[in-house]
């Protein structure tokens, strides 16, 4: 039993200590504030504090104050080159120290999205602005830092107590699929589709987009958006994969298109693919402005289905910490879909492990567990701009990093992506070899 020695146990130090060692490390372990208990003790020891406690053989992490503050102010990370590209945040210095710089303060900051709580740039949708993040400005986004400082301190009591039981921990993938909408042109009613054709054929001039539209409405032809078979198909029978739908069930707006929750066809779409895979709500694009509809989306959800709803992800990955994780917790939705960011794949909370949220104004964990994506197919084809070919191997770099620390990997694909139309021609290339690179 690894016993570990803290000066002061805060609800920060606590959160962080039980993601690191019972989620991230695996192990048994105890904390103490007693000297005494902490000298008796015959087992594995750590010691985490501003000063050393025990003898010369106890591994020491020197703290810096970040988790014993309660207040939320601009912090100095001093952001510096650890080893081989592995950052270390928050530096310490003296002699007898395991590191030089504080791991625990470094993971504490990634997880609760420190950085997002302080005055920051926000984009065109009022997303927290990705170069505002430390891990973009200094190079390690694509890198797994919050596992790999959990390794470090991991591989720090192994070379003094070499017996010390952590359990491996098993790379998984989630393959998630938001549906903005489920079909192109079916299921849209009577004005979308003169409206559509209107467009189509009298402002564009798109003559083939209005002869397709047409094949598809007399049955002639499938529809591009659906291809939820080819989706259930290429993923059925892989190791590891679990699948997880998002679909958007918000009113019609400028950024909320999906089909209506009233259309039969839609309804029944939904509950064939609640039978072979998980679905979580998509809450729409307003959501976040109006708790109200989270709570009326998830219902609609939960009627179509015949169940409780417990996973969302953000329409547009619109998410505001911590109001909206508690808005969420409020309507028995406990699970989130929505920590990475749109414009560029990597680690947003510096992990691929799921964990739960720490509610800094509130100062407390919260019951809602983040499950971080690494990437989403839009990233790639419309921010990056990059083809599917130049695509594959960014993506395997970042399943490797995931697999590298038994962590996982969880990615955004959209059903409507891999239409092979509308300038996603080539892009199931990258889905299959994706699916098959993450499960292989």
């Amino acid at each position: 039993m690894l016993l570990i020695y803290v000066p002061k146990l805060t609800n920060r130090l606590g959160y962080t200590l039980n993601v690191v060692m019972r989620d991230l490390l695996q192990t048994d372990f105890v904390i103490t504030t007693s000297p005494d208990t902490f000298a008796a003790h015959r087992e594995a020891r750590l010691c985490y504090g501003p000063y050393r406690v025990g003898d010369d053989s106890v591994p020491f992490l020197k703290s810096c104050n970040l988790l014993f503050e309660t207040t939320i102010e601009e912090q100095e990370c001093h952001c510096f080159d650890y080893s081989d590209g592995l950052p270390g945040l928050f530096p310490v210095f003296g002699s007898g120290i395991a590191l030089p710089f504080d791991p625990l303060a470094a993971i504490f900051f990634m997880l609760s999205r420190y950085e997002e709580y302080l005055p920051h740039r926000e984009d065109e949708h009022g997303r927290f602005l990705t170069a505002e993040s430390l891990a973009a400005r200094h190079g390690f986004l694509r890198t797994a830092v919050v596992d790999r400082w959990a390794l470090l301190v991991r591989d720090i009591i192994l070379r003094q107590y070499p017996d010390t039981v952590f359990r491996p921990r098993q790379y998984r993938f989630v393959e998630t699929v938001d549906i903005d909408s489920s079909y192109c042109y079916r299921c849209k009613g009577l004005f979308r589709t003169v409206m559509g054709l209107l467009r189509d054929g009298l402002h564009r001039h798109d003559w083939t987009e209005v002869r397709r539209r047409l094949r598809v409405l007399r049955g002639k032809e499938e529809d591009p958006y659906d291809t939820f078979d080819y989706i259930l198909e290429q993923s059925a029978g892989r190791k590891n994969l679990s699948l997880v739908f998002f679909p958007l069930l918000g009113d019609y707006g400028i950024y909320d298109k999906p089909t209506s929750y009233h259309d039969v066809e839609f309804r029944e779409l939904l509950q064939r693919l609640g039978d072979a895979a998980k679905v979580g709500i998509h809450c729409s694009y307003y959501a976040t402005d109006d708790p109200r509809k989270v709570e009326v989306e998830t219902q609609r959800l939960s009627e179509i289905l015949h169940r409780t709803i417990v996973r969302n992800r953000f329409h547009f990955l619109r998410l505001h910490l911590p109001r909206d994780y508690r808005v969420l917790v409020r309507n028995g939705i406990l699970h989130d879909y929505s920590m990475g960011f749109a414009d560029l794949p990597g680690f947003r909370c510096g992990t691929a492990s799921v964990v739960p949220f720490y509610d800094l104004s509130s100062d407390q964990e919260s019951e809602l567990r983040m499950h971080p994506f690494v990437a989403m197919d839009t990233s790639f084809q419309k921010y990056l701009g990059v083809t599917p070919d130049e695509a594959i191997p960014q993506m395997h770099a970042l399943i490797d990093e995931v697999r590298a620390v038994g962590g996982t990997f969880s990615c955004i694909f959209h059903n409507q992506n891999l239409c092979e139309l509308f300038g996603w021609e080539g892009w199931r290339k990258f889905y299959e070899d994706t699916l098959e690179y993450a499960t292989n």
